[in-house]
């Protein structure tokens, strides 16, 4: 498991997973069924993304996100 804060590090996750598949931006952004524009500026770590559609490519490449409180175990 890899702890989150940042934008940026949600970026750099997408991009290696992509990379790791030989995805080009063009190939990963039309199977996510969104622009190359916005899975570029998502691997950069722009902070001002629509969650949904970076859930969307973070399951794309079998990323998922969770929410807990810090500190628990559970």
């Amino acid at each position: 498991m890899v702890v989150v804060n940042t934008p940026l590090q949600i970026g750099q996750l997408v991009r290696q997973r992509r990379k790791e598949a030989g995805l080009t931006l063009k190939d990963a952004a039309a199977m996510a069924g969104v622009g190359v524009r916005f899975l570029s500026e998502l691997e950069r770590g722009k902070s001002t993304l629509q969650l949904g559609l970076a859930i969307r490519i973070l399951q794309l490449f079998g990323l998922e996100l969770r929410i807990e409180q810090r500190g628990s175990n559970v």
